[in-house]
């Protein structure tokens, strides 16, 4: 019988290595060449949690992947219409009776509130005029004379540590095919505002003015100019820098150019104050944009079966998330907000946790999802586009597909990633990355700075197991 040759060994040898970087380093060391690939177990080799992720990824994956076809259809295809502004309590049924306030993030109880919100809800209830001061408003909050109700089982957004109240002035955004109606309140502005977590004099009459001028005006303007496909401008703008979460300056600017006859056309005595208002609130596309992603989420939440992430949300203490029809709110704590930018002599000591409904603009394929084009987010994440894009390349490694109307002109016109698999999400170990801003933990000074929040893990581990058992024989 003949030997088998043996086969010569390279002088220079290439290296592939799988895991475990002290191998790859060990080999480099040497001389050689190492492309190294970070592998790791699984959902860190938990059983239960690697059985479900083969089911799910197996015999089930047919039922699953047809209901994430039809959940990334939804997600790109729907187009939320803004139609008006309105005081919440003339739409929101539990805003009609009683004093109640929204706020954002799953339901807390008052005694677990962090300071920014408690600040929050404090000169919200002053601006209802149920409260003469913060103080008395607090004493309210401890005492049980003010309801509490999670914004997002209402089919409302809220951004950062805003709460409303009845008259609090909401944008109406319909997806008129679905039937899906949803509100998000008129944007307060940068500086000394409550949605900041603070709870001064100037923060209650920035509610104020908004609640007798701002909203009248501005829904008077929506009537008359008619509604208004509210992604299509997100989408122009997606294109011009905006991330719509961090940045929405470009976003900002095209809804007042389409508003501007209307609004220049009232009659409202007050009009030219609210135009100074809107002409320095870089923000206010930001609450609209999250109605709009929450009629996306909501139509899209009512497919069964589907391991797409539709609800993401934070109050300062707990972090929450779901996926579609039947699925629950899994919940952690909200984590800090890392990749941070301070503001001079602030650092992450004085920083309040991730905290705010905005999160909901990661899931429809903006926010962290767009960073790759945002200037703004580079300046958080290092300083380069290149930085940015990392972001929305690891969000790409865990979505379904790409939007087709997000398309990012500094990453080869490609779309934005889109529809965050929750199933991906824990074999890779990579969470949604969320832009967002940063409030003082304690003092009510305000916003301290922006930041980069990564979703929790185990949120998304949580809602992986309830779907696996929903679809159990």
């Amino acid at each position: 019988m003949a030997e088998r040759p043996v086969p010569a060994l390279p002088d220079h040898p290439r290296v592939v290595n799988v895991g475990l970087p002290l191998f790859a380093e060990a080999v480099r060391s040497q001389g050689a060449d190492v492309a190294s690939v970070d592998w790791r177990i699984p959902a860190d080799g938990d059983p239960a949690v690697v059985a479900a992720l083969r089911r799910l990824s197996g015999p089930r994956a047919g039922v699953v992947d047809t209901a994430n076809t039809e959940v990334l259809r939804r997600l790109d295809r729907g187009a939320p219409e803004l139609v008006d502004v309105v005081p919440a309590g003339s739409v929101i049924p539990v805003l009609a009776d009683g004093r109640v306030l929204l706020h954002c993030g799953p339901p807390i109880e008052v005694d677990r509130l962090v300071d920014p919100l408690r600040r929050s809800l404090a000169a919200a209830a002053c601006a209802e005029g149920w409260a003469d001061s913060p103080d008395r408003a607090k004493a309210m909050l401890d005492a049980g004379e003010l309801q509490l109700e999670s914004a997002n089982d209402h089919g409302v957004v809220v951004p950062m540590a805003t709460a409303m109240g009845p008259r609090t002035p909401v944008w109406v955004v319909t997806l008129a095919d679905a039937d899906v109606t949803t509100f998000a309140p008129v944007g307060q502005g940068s500086g000394d505002v409550a949605w900041f977590g603070r709870d001064t004099p100037g923060a209650v009459d920035r509610l104020v003015l908004l609640r007798d001028a701002v909203g009248p005006v501005l829904g008077q303007a929506v009537r008359t100019y008619g509604p208004i496909d509210v992604m299509a401008l997100a989408a122009q703008a997606v294109a011009m820098g905006d991330d719509v979460h961090v940045r929405t300056q470009a976003a900002t600017n095209l809804l007042l150019r389409n508003l501007l006859p209307a609004l220049v056309g009232g009659d409202h005595p007050r009009r030219v104050e609210v135009a100074s208002f809107l002409s320095a609130n870089h923000l206010l596309f930001l609450s609209l944009a999250m109605a709009a992603a929450r009629a996306l989420t909501t139509w899209a939440g009512q497919v069964e079966h589907t391991s797409v992430v539709l609800g993401m949300t934070r109050n300062g203490t707990d972090f929450a998330a779901r996926l579609g029809r039947g699925s629950s709110w899994h919940r952690t704590a909200a984590p800090p907000v890392g990749a941070a930018l301070f503001q001079p002599g602030h650092g992450a000591e004085d920083a309040a946790p991730d905290i705010g409904d905005s999160a909901v603009l990661e899931l429809v394929g903006l926010g962290g999802a767009a960073a790759a084009g945002s200037p703004a987010v580079a300046q958080l994440v290092g300083g380069t586009m290149a930085d940015a894009a990392r972001l929305t390349e690891d969000l790409a490694m865990v979505c379904v597909g790409r939007s087709t109307r997000f398309t990012i002109p500094f990453w080869g016109m490609r779309g934005s990633p889109l529809a965050v698999d929750a199933r991906a999400v824990v074999e890779l170990g990579i969470t949604p990355q969320i832009t967002t801003g940063i409030l003082h933990s304690s003092d009510g000074s305000g916003q301290i700075g922006a930041g980069v929040a990564s979703a929790p893990l185990d949120v998304f581990t949580s809602a992986l197991l309830e779907l696996d058992e929903s679809l159990r024989p």
